[in-house]
């Protein structure tokens, strides 16, 4: 059984308490490090080998954004989950620009968390089925995009697919189809959605509907 690394990065130490607890339950996952803000965790990087790292975003010294622009300037393969409560929405589409992999709210328990630590390392994406709903109810919300994009029942099959965490393997096998062929239809999605990556086009499926949460 392959060991993940992890990073807890909060500036609550009763928080990241409790989330060590949570984690001590999943036995691939060993909890290298703390840190308290974006600095603490930046130099906590440079001296251990992270796989993941559970970002809060409101932060001193160094927000959660800061921080992994940063951190994924110098370690681009780390993975990074952030850590949210409601009310923080606007750094959202900042966060899913600078690369990150899922959204977990604050107070999930540990089953949710595995899930998304689970989605994450087999290369899919993960977020909050809860959050994800208040984001739709959030009525001055921006629009994501003007126009919702058509796309072929294929195509929406594959997003379906991206949206419930799978990787593009996973999805080849799901659908019958080859994994170059998944690689099209994921480009094809992500150029006529206009967006960056995976995970802003699961909030761009949510947020326009073309899924159910």
């Amino acid at each position: 059984m392959k060991e993940y690394r992890l990073a807890i990065v909060d500036d609550h130490k009763m928080f990241r308490s409790g989330l060590r607890f949570l984690l001590n339950d999943i036995p691939e996952m060993k909890v290298v490090g703390e840190a308290s803000n974006g600095l603490e965790f930046l130099d906590l990087a440079a001296n251990e080998i992270i796989d993941i790292a559970l970002m809060d975003i409101n932060m001193p010294k160094m927000n959660g954004l800061e921080a992994t622009c940063e951190a994924l300037k110098l370690y681009p393969k780390l993975k990074i989950i952030v850590l949210s409560m409601h009310g923080e929405e606007e750094y959202y589409d900042q966060m899913l620009d600078a690369g990150v992999q899922g959204f977990l709210l604050k107070n999930s328990g540990v089953e949710e968390l595995n899930a998304a630590l689970q989605a994450v390392i087999n290369g899919g994406t993960y977020f909050s089925q809860e959050l994800l709903v208040g984001i739709l109810d959030k009525k001055k919300q921006k629009q994501f995009q003007n126009e919702v994009v058509k796309l072929t029942q294929r195509e929406l099959e594959v997003l379906k697919l991206i949206c419930e965490g799978f990787c593009n393997t996973d999805i080849a096998e799901k659908l019958f189809i080859s994994h170059r062929t998944v690689d099209r239809h994921r480009s094809n999605l992500l150029s006529k959605t206009g967006c960056p990556n995976s995970t802003s086009l699961v909030m761009y499926a949510v947020k326009n509907k073309i899924i159910e949460v």
